[in-house]
């Protein structure tokens, strides 16, 4: 039977992968084993090395909640599993246990910047006259601006940084704090505050926000790309204090990896 061909709408999936190696089982490989699984990932990353997806790239974990971590990104529901599965293969039996996995997928923002949205600030903040060349002008640049936006949000090439963070999170849906009782006017004034604070970290922080509602613990998964550590954490705790996040933000764990390619990663590991 073939694997059914599962594709969304628009976008990509996106797995992050955590395991530990299992040190036992890893010190009783033969000769030329750990040789064989090192090159074995390293075709598989060459493999799926796109801008975009298939990718797979390769971390270690800092922190000891794991000790290997890869995320991974498909077009297509099955291709992911597959590569998830040759990943696995890479490995001697017994050497790997999963430490914790995450599934989403790309997707737009619900509150996303509309037509009517970019009308409305030429005209008020912009004091620009419906209809004039000057307002054609920059509506076409700000649809330009939208349309790459909106490319990148579903089939984003991240930057390859030394630092990734990652960690799940929901909107609080407990008594007067139930972000899904408020209008979406609200919701969306708020969501746009928060998006400023994010907007001040440019060229420190990149980040992609991926939807996980239905399909995994929690609604969205966060992955974060650095060169420093105290970028994340600033990103994070001045959020913090932004009534989205303080009022009806709840957290999932948080990783953060080192990006290692295979080699460095065996190296790292004294695999």
């Amino acid at each position: 039977m073939e694997i059914p061909l599962v594709k969304l709408a628009k976008g990509i999936h996106v797995m992050h992968l955590f395991y530990r190696v299992h040190r036992v089982g890893w010190s009783q490989l033969s000769a030329g084993e750990s040789a064989s699984a090192l090159a074995k990932l390293e075709a598989l990353c060459a493999t799926n090395a796109a801008a975009s997806h298939p990718r797979l790239t390769t971390y270690v974990n800092i922190g000891g909640k794991a000790d290997l971590v890869f995320m991974l990104t498909a077009a297509e529901l099955g291709q992911a599993g597959r590569i998830h599965r040759e990943l696995e293969a890479c490995f001697p039996a017994g050497t790997l246990e999963r430490a914790y996995s995450y599934l989403s997928v790309t997707e737009l923002p619900e509150y996303v910047t509309t037509e009517e949205d970019m009308k409305q600030t030429l005209v008020q903040q912009e004091k620009l006259e419906p209809g004039s060349d000057p307002f054609n002008k920059r509506l076409a640049e700000m649809r330009q601006r939208q349309a790459e936006y909106e490319h990148y949000r579903l089939y984003p090439e991240l930057p390859d940084w030394e630092v990734m963070g990652f960690y799940g999170m929901s909107k609080r849906r407990r008594g007067s704090d139930n972000w899904y009782l408020l209008d979406f006017a609200t919701r969306k004034k708020l969501m746009g505050g928060h998006a400023r604070v994010g907007r001040k970290f440019a060229g420190r922080v990149s980040q992609l926000i991926t939807g996980s509602t239905g399909i995994d613990d929690w609604e969205w998964g966060v992955t974060l790309m650095a060169h420093q550590l105290d970028a994340l954490k600033e990103i994070v705790y001045e959020m913090r204090f932004d009534e989205v996040s303080a009022r009806y933000g709840e957290f999932g764990p948080f990783y953060v990896n080192l990006r290692l390619p295979p080699a460095a990663l065996w190296q790292h590991l004294r695999l």
